[in-house]
Protein backbone atom coordinates (compact mmCIF):
# COMPACT_ATOMS: atom_id res chain seq x y z
CA UNK A 1 0.00 0.00 0.00
CA UNK A 2 1.11 3.40 -0.72
CA UNK A 3 2.15 5.67 1.71
CA UNK A 4 -0.22 8.91 1.20
CA UNK A 5 0.10 12.54 1.32
CA UNK A 6 -2.07 14.69 4.23
CA UNK A 7 -4.23 15.64 1.01
CA UNK A 8 -4.06 12.07 -0.09
CA UNK A 9 -6.47 11.02 2.50
CA UNK A 10 -8.64 13.52 2.74
CA UNK A 11 -9.55 13.42 -0.77
CA UNK A 12 -10.05 9.23 -0.35
CA UNK A 13 -12.60 10.79 2.75
CA UNK A 14 -14.00 13.60 1.20
CA UNK A 15 -13.90 12.82 -2.61
CA UNK A 16 -16.63 10.20 -2.99
CA UNK A 17 -19.34 12.49 -1.26
CA UNK A 18 -18.20 15.31 -3.50
CA UNK A 19 -18.82 13.11 -6.35
CA UNK A 20 -21.83 11.80 -5.78
CA UNK A 21 -23.21 15.13 -4.73
CA UNK A 22 -22.01 16.96 -8.03
CA UNK A 23 -23.25 13.70 -10.20
CA UNK A 24 -26.66 14.01 -8.83
CA UNK A 25 -27.21 17.49 -10.69
CA UNK A 26 -25.80 16.08 -13.98
CA UNK A 27 -28.53 15.17 -16.86
CA UNK A 28 -27.04 11.80 -18.03
CA UNK A 29 -27.88 10.34 -21.26
CA UNK A 30 -26.78 6.57 -22.09
CA UNK A 31 -27.02 5.63 -25.49
CA UNK A 32 -26.87 1.99 -26.72
CA UNK A 33 -26.43 0.75 -22.70
CA UNK A 34 -27.80 -2.45 -23.99
CA UNK A 35 -24.31 -3.35 -25.64
CA UNK A 36 -23.19 -4.12 -21.92
CA UNK A 37 -26.61 -4.43 -20.25
CA UNK A 38 -28.02 -7.56 -22.35
CA UNK A 39 -24.66 -9.29 -22.05
CA UNK A 40 -24.80 -8.60 -18.09
CA UNK A 41 -28.53 -9.94 -18.25
CA UNK A 42 -27.44 -13.03 -19.67
CA UNK A 43 -24.36 -13.48 -17.38
CA UNK A 44 -21.62 -12.86 -20.27
CA UNK A 45 -18.69 -11.25 -19.27
CA UNK A 46 -17.61 -8.68 -20.70
CA UNK A 47 -14.04 -6.00 -20.96
CA UNK A 48 -15.02 -2.23 -20.89
CA UNK A 49 -12.24 0.18 -22.46
CA UNK A 50 -12.61 3.82 -21.81
CA UNK A 51 -10.49 6.95 -22.03
CA UNK A 52 -8.44 7.63 -18.49
CA UNK A 53 -9.73 11.33 -19.09
CA UNK A 54 -13.43 10.69 -19.24
CA UNK A 55 -12.86 8.18 -16.28
CA UNK A 56 -14.83 10.17 -13.50
CA UNK A 57 -18.24 10.48 -15.10
CA UNK A 58 -18.08 6.74 -15.74
CA UNK A 59 -17.01 5.76 -12.44
CA UNK A 60 -20.36 7.22 -11.10
CA UNK A 61 -22.52 5.60 -13.82
CA UNK A 62 -20.95 2.24 -13.19
CA UNK A 63 -21.24 2.40 -9.66
CA UNK A 64 -21.89 -0.26 -6.84
CA UNK A 65 -21.82 -3.08 -10.44
CA UNK A 66 -18.75 -4.55 -8.98
CA UNK A 67 -16.41 -4.09 -12.29
CA UNK A 68 -13.28 -4.66 -11.81
CA UNK A 69 -10.95 -1.60 -13.13
CA UNK A 70 -7.45 -1.56 -13.90
CA UNK A 71 -5.35 1.19 -11.65
CA UNK A 72 -1.79 1.42 -11.97
CA UNK A 73 0.36 1.12 -9.20
CA UNK A 74 1.71 4.54 -8.70
CA UNK A 75 0.58 6.77 -6.14
CA UNK A 76 -1.94 9.20 -7.81
CA UNK A 77 -2.77 5.52 -8.85
CA UNK A 78 -3.46 4.61 -5.16
CA UNK A 79 -5.52 7.67 -4.92
CA UNK A 80 -8.11 6.72 -7.78
CA UNK A 81 -8.45 2.76 -6.55
CA UNK A 82 -9.12 3.96 -3.05
CA UNK A 83 -11.98 6.35 -4.45
CA UNK A 84 -13.34 3.91 -6.86
CA UNK A 85 -13.84 1.53 -4.15
CA UNK A 86 -15.96 3.86 -1.93
CA UNK A 87 -17.71 3.93 -5.48
CA UNK A 88 -18.33 0.54 -5.17
CA UNK A 89 -15.99 -1.08 -7.95
CA UNK A 90 -13.16 -3.64 -7.52
CA UNK A 91 -9.73 -2.90 -8.18
CA UNK A 92 -6.85 -4.65 -10.00
CA UNK A 93 -3.58 -3.17 -9.69
CA UNK A 94 -0.89 -2.48 -12.69
CA UNK A 95 -0.15 -1.16 -15.80
CA UNK A 96 1.14 -2.00 -19.50
CA UNK A 97 3.90 -0.19 -17.99
CA UNK A 98 4.50 -1.40 -14.22
CA UNK A 99 2.93 -5.35 -13.20
CA UNK A 100 1.89 -5.42 -16.88
CA UNK A 101 2.16 -9.22 -16.35
CA UNK A 102 0.40 -9.69 -13.48
CA UNK A 103 -2.19 -6.87 -13.90
CA UNK A 104 -2.90 -9.70 -16.86
CA UNK A 105 -3.63 -12.61 -14.75
CA UNK A 106 -5.70 -10.99 -12.63
CA UNK A 107 -7.98 -9.72 -15.13
CA UNK A 108 -8.52 -12.66 -16.49
CA UNK A 109 -9.15 -14.32 -13.16
CA UNK A 110 -11.62 -11.79 -12.29
CA UNK A 111 -13.73 -12.48 -15.69
CA UNK A 112 -13.18 -16.10 -14.60
CA UNK A 113 -15.12 -15.20 -11.54
CA UNK A 114 -18.12 -13.67 -13.60
CA UNK A 115 -16.56 -9.92 -13.05
CA UNK A 116 -16.59 -7.15 -15.80
CA UNK A 117 -13.47 -5.69 -16.21
CA UNK A 118 -12.48 -2.22 -16.87
CA UNK A 119 -8.91 -0.81 -18.69
CA UNK A 120 -8.10 2.88 -19.81
CA UNK A 121 -6.35 1.84 -22.82
CA UNK A 122 -4.05 5.17 -22.60
CA UNK A 123 -3.36 4.65 -18.74
CA UNK A 124 -1.96 5.18 -16.72
CA UNK A 125 0.77 7.66 -18.68
CA UNK A 126 -0.77 8.05 -21.88
CA UNK A 127 -0.06 10.08 -24.28
CA UNK A 128 -2.82 10.89 -24.67
CA UNK A 129 -5.91 8.52 -26.13
CA UNK A 130 -3.32 6.17 -27.45
CA UNK A 131 -3.91 2.02 -27.33
CA UNK A 132 -1.67 0.08 -25.16
CA UNK A 133 -2.20 -3.39 -26.09
CA UNK A 134 -3.45 -4.64 -22.84
CA UNK A 135 -7.32 -5.07 -23.90
CA UNK A 136 -6.13 -6.78 -26.45
CA UNK A 137 -4.64 -9.49 -25.29
CA UNK A 138 -6.72 -9.75 -22.13
CA UNK A 139 -9.95 -10.68 -24.52
CA UNK A 140 -8.26 -12.67 -26.59
CA UNK A 141 -6.87 -14.86 -23.94
CA UNK A 142 -9.76 -14.67 -22.40
CA UNK A 143 -12.98 -14.74 -25.37
CA UNK A 144 -14.85 -11.67 -23.76
CA UNK A 145 -15.58 -9.00 -26.37
CA UNK A 146 -14.43 -5.65 -25.81
CA UNK A 147 -17.38 -2.84 -25.28
CA UNK A 148 -16.01 0.54 -25.61
CA UNK A 149 -17.25 3.65 -23.65
CA UNK A 150 -17.10 7.02 -23.76
CA UNK A 151 -18.29 9.76 -21.89
CA UNK A 152 -18.66 13.69 -22.96
CA UNK A 153 -20.23 16.81 -21.41
CA UNK A 154 -21.36 20.06 -22.34
CA UNK A 155 -20.22 22.17 -20.02
CA UNK A 156 -17.04 20.84 -17.62
CA UNK A 157 -13.31 21.08 -15.68
CA UNK A 158 -10.58 20.12 -18.29
CA UNK A 159 -7.37 19.51 -15.82
CA UNK A 160 -4.33 20.53 -17.59
CA UNK A 161 -2.79 16.62 -17.22
CA UNK A 162 -1.41 14.57 -19.84
CA UNK A 163 -4.91 12.93 -20.40
CA UNK A 164 -7.20 15.99 -20.21
CA UNK A 165 -8.91 14.95 -17.11
CA UNK A 166 -12.77 15.61 -17.14
CA UNK A 167 -14.98 17.27 -14.28
CA UNK A 168 -18.38 17.75 -15.72
CA UNK A 169 -19.54 20.66 -14.08
CA UNK A 170 -23.14 21.36 -11.93
CA UNK A 171 -25.97 20.35 -14.07
CA UNK A 172 -24.07 19.39 -17.07
CA UNK A 173 -25.46 17.38 -19.92
CA UNK A 174 -23.72 14.11 -19.43
CA UNK A 175 -23.67 12.19 -22.67
CA UNK A 176 -22.44 8.51 -21.95
CA UNK A 177 -21.75 5.88 -25.42
CA UNK A 178 -21.32 2.16 -25.75
CA UNK A 179 -20.02 1.06 -28.63
CA UNK A 180 -20.72 -2.32 -30.75
CA UNK A 181 -18.49 -5.14 -28.74
CA UNK A 182 -15.54 -6.34 -30.25
CA UNK A 183 -14.43 -9.78 -30.32
CA UNK A 184 -10.69 -10.35 -31.01
CA UNK A 185 -9.69 -13.18 -33.18
CA UNK A 186 -5.70 -13.73 -33.65
CA UNK A 187 -3.52 -16.72 -33.86
CA UNK A 188 -1.96 -15.71 -30.42
CA UNK A 189 -1.78 -13.15 -27.60
CA UNK A 190 1.59 -11.36 -29.95
CA UNK A 191 -1.41 -11.07 -32.84
CA UNK A 192 -3.96 -9.93 -31.05
CA UNK A 193 -1.28 -7.44 -29.64
CA UNK A 194 -0.42 -6.27 -32.80
CA UNK A 195 -4.40 -5.11 -33.56
CA UNK A 196 -4.69 -2.35 -31.06
CA UNK A 197 -5.57 -0.41 -34.40
CA UNK A 198 -9.36 -2.07 -34.30
CA UNK A 199 -9.91 -1.00 -30.61
CA UNK A 200 -8.37 2.97 -31.09
CA UNK A 201 -10.98 2.74 -34.44
CA UNK A 202 -13.96 2.02 -31.90
CA UNK A 203 -12.88 3.87 -29.64
CA UNK A 204 -13.04 6.79 -31.60
CA UNK A 205 -15.88 5.65 -32.68
CA UNK A 206 -17.71 5.77 -29.70
CA UNK A 207 -16.29 9.11 -28.93
CA UNK A 208 -17.94 11.12 -32.31
CA UNK A 209 -21.04 8.67 -31.21
CA UNK A 210 -21.56 10.79 -27.55
CA UNK A 211 -20.35 14.00 -29.06
CA UNK A 212 -22.68 14.40 -31.86
CA UNK A 213 -25.61 13.44 -29.34
CA UNK A 214 -24.40 15.99 -27.43
CA UNK A 215 -24.54 18.52 -29.96
CA UNK A 216 -27.68 18.11 -30.70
Amino acid sequence: MKKLKPIQRFAIAVGPYIIKALAKTWRITTLDYHHWSDRRKKGEVTIVALWHGEMLPLLYQHRNQGVAILISEHRDGELIARIAEKLGMKTVRGSTSRGAARALISMNTSLSNGDDVAITPDGPRGPFHSVAPGAMIVSFRSGAPIVPLSAHADRAWVLKSWDRFIIPKPFAKVVVAYGDPLVVEAEDSRAAADNTELLESAMQMVSKKASARLAR
